[in-house]
This record gives structure tokens, sequence and C-alpha cells, in this order.
């Protein structure tokens, strides 16, 4: 029985959602239950997503984004994969792909596997639950994504609704953990693509480092134009050269709206002008 929230789609007349569709079983537990509501992600894919708990942001898709640029993988991992937004844009846009996501936060990890059975993706996307530290994990991955929380904890005032205080702040680690347990489980040449806020670009480069990776490609995400950077995104490699620091990505114009570069970034990821 369903009990939540289907959002409707918005989209513009004549527009045709692109990639794979979904194949949503017939199967009550993969529809939003109470506090839950069920959102279009890419093309015709859905995410399930609590009201008032985390949900996918602007990180999400543009860390999905700068993966698909620097990879296509025929097998990727996505650590800390929260509800699976990353996890999903990347499986909707390699639908050959074999994909696996870990998850400490039972809640969460429980959400994105409704939201993988939803899209009719369970025979080739795995949702694990665990400390990705602790899991064992078999190394071979063609790409390995990775959205850390931004905040050490008693940095700032915590959250303490479901979901929402380790999303935000370092309960099991933060970039260096990613960076550590990535290292061992990529292929030659693959990367591990991840985001952080950019006043920690110093801290990012000092993470990879200690862990045996070098950052080949670099770039700043601008939310609006005239204001600094809020986050970056960066593919790390065990044989990278020298770091390519790219354009920034400036999401919107001065007037608020967005720019012709973010709606075609949207586009590529199966979202609507």
């Amino acid at each position: 029985m369903i009990s939540g929230i289907i959002r409707p789609a918005r989209r513009p007349p004549g527009w045709r959602a692109p990639g794979p569709p979904p194949l949503t079983p017939p199967r009550d537990e993969v529809w939003p239950q109470q506090g839950e509501d069920l959102c279009y992600l890419a093309g015709d894919w859905r995410i399930l997503q609590r009201t008032r708990g985390h949900r996918f942001s602007l990180d999400d898709l543009v860390t999905a984004h700068f993966a698909s640029t620097v990879a296509r993988p025929e097998r990727l991992l996505d650590l800390g994969c929260g509800i699976g937004s990353v996890l999903l844009f990347l499986a909707w846009r390699f639908p050959r792909a074999r994909c696996l996501g870990i998850e400490a936060q039972r809640v969460s990890a429980a959400m994105a596997r409704r939201s993988v059975a939803w899209n009719g993706a369970e025979d080739r996307v795995e949702v694990r639950l665990g400390d990705f530290r602790a899991v064992g994990i078999d190394p071979g991955f063609d790409l390995i994504t990775g959205t850390p929380p931004y905040f050490p904890r008693g940095t700032g005032t915590e959250s303490e609704s479901v979901q929402k205080g380790p999303c935000r702040f370092e309960h099991r680690g933060g970039v260096e953990a990613y960076c550590q347990v990535a290292t061992p489980l990529l292929n030659a040449g693959a990367p591990f693509v991840g985001c952080a806020p950019s006043v920690q670009g110093e801290r990012v480069r000092e993470a990879a480092k200690e862990a045996g990776l070098r950052i080949e490609r670099w770039r700043d995400v601008i939310p609006r134009a005239g204001k600094p950077p809020l986050f970056s995104v960066f593919a790390m490699k065990r044989e990278a050269g020298e770091t390519t620091v790219m354009a920034p990505l400036v999401v919107r114009d001065e007037r608020s709206r967005r720019t012709e570069e973010f709606v075609q970034l949207r586009a590529e990821m199966g979202m609507p002008p």
C-alpha cells in the first residue's frame, strides 16, 4: 500500500526522457511509504527520499557527471552511497556496468536498495550495509566515487534528524578514509572521483598523497556568477601526472538563470531543461 508522496514530472512539452527505462517490479515495498517521496532523478529513473531526511543535491549530480566524463566503467563502486543518488545516476548513465554501493546507515542503505529495485536494476546494482573501512570488498574497479561528509565533528551543530548528521559530519572518517580505501581497489589507470568544499583543497591534496594517489583533474563549482566556489570535484589516480585545473563550472548567472553549460550537464544526466 502506497502511503507516501509520488512527485509528478516537471517537463516541457515534447521532452522525452533519455536512457534506459525503469522496470519497476510489482512489489509494494518499492513505493514510497509514510514520510517518504518518490522523485525523478535521471531520465525516467526515480529515487526514494525521506521528506525530512537527507536528499540528493547539486554535489551528487555534479560528482556523478564528472565521473562519467573520466571513465567508462564496466564495474564501479560508490563509497558511502547514502540513499544511492550517485550510484543510481551512474547506473543509469552506464546501463551495462555492474555497480556496488556501500553505506553504513541502515535507513539509507535500505532506501537505496528499494530505489534500485524500483528502477529494476537489482540484477547489476548492489547496495551493501556496512562501514566501507571494515567491509571486505574485492578489488578491480574501473571507477570509484565518493561524496565525503564536509565537516569534522565538533566544527558545527549536527542535526538530530535521521540521516542528516552523518551525511554532513565525519562520523566514520573524511576524505582521507575515502582515499585510503579506494587506492587498493582501483584497476590500473582507473580514477577515484569525489567532491569536497573548495576551501579544503590542501586537505584533499594531502589525503591523496598519503593514500598514494595524485589529483589528475580538479574543478571548482560556483553556485552563482560573482560568488566564490562552493565545492570542488576531483579525479585521482595512482599514475596521474600534473594536475589539470579546469575552468570553473558556473551553475547560475548573475540573474540566477541556469547557465548553458549547466543545462547541458543536466541534459547529459537525463534531466529536462
